[in-house]
């Protein structure tokens, strides 16, 4: 009911935009690499959120052994 600015989403981020470069330099023949360098961003984004998590999983598992 108020003034709200909030749109409800965050944007596609720093990987999205990479990858989005990436493809676009791929489609008009910039860059010869293979398409899984080209959507790489989005695969070691998400490598780092697994391996974050796996982090923090194994110190409260330590944690909580104590």
């Amino acid at each position: 009911m108020g003034n709200s600015n909030s749109t409800g989403g965050r944007g596609i981020g720093f990987a999205g935009a990479l990858t989005i470069a990436f493809i676009v330099l791929k489609l008009c023949g910039v860059i010869g690499w293979s398409w899984l360098w080209v959507l790489s961003p989005l695969w070691l984004s998400m490598a780092l959120v697994i391996l974050v998590v796996l982090v923090i999983f194994v110190a409260l598992l330590f944690k909580k052994g104590r």
